[in-house]
């Protein structure tokens, strides 16, 4: 099926120059240099031009299977999210195409989704792929929605995620309003966008109770029980340790129970633990996890509501939907004792 034809907005957004730029290179237009003119000379090559509907005219709706790739093992979180956006396909009447696992990751797959007759648009899961191949498959304009981005995206790539910032800063104000002021953080991986607003919100409420961050109390690991438990560990290990830790997921505050347990430490009397999801998981431990609680499956019904739109040819605004977080208050935090023992 070929592919829409691009504006002159969306060549001047590929190409990072104006919109008069990319308007003096087609009328021949002198005062652009020759570097810029070939510059916009190969986007307008690669990606076309469309003209714009006549006014009053109405688009056709866009046809074909919607492609869900999540590019992970499909337990728990990702589960979740998969499970909710194929039911509410289901009730649309849309057919799914489901490329999952981790194996998935290494498939370079973005760059042929446009060119493929019975894909009508797709909704992408946590993408691994660079910020910038995201943004080429928009200059396609194929219709797509990101759910939790890695990376930040541009203002005109929907994407549906949780209110990572301020779901952190609930924690960490519970557990600094319980006394602690030695919080050691599990982050998660650098690079990604949901690791960083969650320190960030985990400072604020830091500053907000007066305490100073310290980057030695801060691990950053992959989200995974193995590697929460080594990060664990480490920060146990300091001295003095911390009274607390807030953990990037409940996977990670797994693997600081096991830690704890490990160092004859009890929780919550010696040491309070927070996750992040509120996934089954976190109901499974000895006491349950404290955590907060993402709406996963409204993740899922939001995505396909907006990709649902898109492929209606519905004029949609620049749209980054941010849904609420809850702290969700378990056995796992508790005071901070007066004595520490180590």
């Amino acid at each position: 099926m070929p592919r829409d034809r691009a504006t002159v907005r969306e060549v001047a957004a590929a190409t990072g120059v104006s919109i008069a730029t990319v308007s003096r290179v087609l009328n021949q237009q002198g005062s652009v240099a020759p570097e810029t003119r070939r510059l916009v000379e190969r986007a307008v090559e690669e990606l076309g031009l469309r003209a714009p509907s006549p006014r009053g005219g109405t688009a056709k709706p866009v046809t074909g299977a919607v492609y869900v790739r999540c590019p992970y093992v499909l337990t728990d979180y990702f589960g979740l999210i998969v499970s909710s956006i194929a039911e509410t396909l289901d009730r649309r009447g849309r057919q799914v195409v489901l490329s999952a696992g981790e194996a998935a990751q290494h498939e370079q797959v973005l760059s042929r989704l446009p060119a493929q007759r019975e894909i009508g648009g797709a909704i992408l899961i946590l993408p691994p792929e660079p910020g910038a191949e995201l943004v080429r498959l928009g200059a396609r304009r194929f219709p797509f929605v990101v759910v939790d981005p890695r990376t930040a995206l541009p203002r005109d790539i929907p994407s549906v995620s949780a209110a990572h910032h301020s779901g952190a800063r609930q924690v960490t104000a519970h557990l600094t309003s319980l006394g602690h002021t030695r919080i050691g953080v599990i982050a998660g991986p650098r690079e990604w966008l949901a690791a960083d607003a969650r320190l960030s919100g985990h400072s604020a409420a830091l500053a907000a109770a007066g305490i100073l961050p310290d980057p030695t109390l801060v691990k950053h690991v992959e989200p995974t029980i193995a590697h929460g438990y080594r990060a664990a560990a480490e920060l146990l290990d300091l001295d003095p340790r911390p009274t607390a830790l807030a953990a990037f997921n409940d996977k990670t505050a797994i693997g600081a129970l096991q830690a704890a347990a490990e160092r004859g430490l009890s929780v919550p009397g010696d040491l309070s633990i927070a996750g992040f999801d509120d996934i089954d998981l976190s109901r499974a431990t000895t006491p349950q996890l404290t955590t907060v609680r993402q709406p996963l499956q409204e993740m899922g019904r939001m995505a396909v509501s907006l990709l649902i739109r898109l492929l209606d040819r519905h004029e949609v605004e620049a749209l980054h939907v941010e849904l609420a977080t809850e702290l969700i208050v378990r056995g796992t935090t508790g005071p901070r004792v007066s004595t520490i023992r180590a």
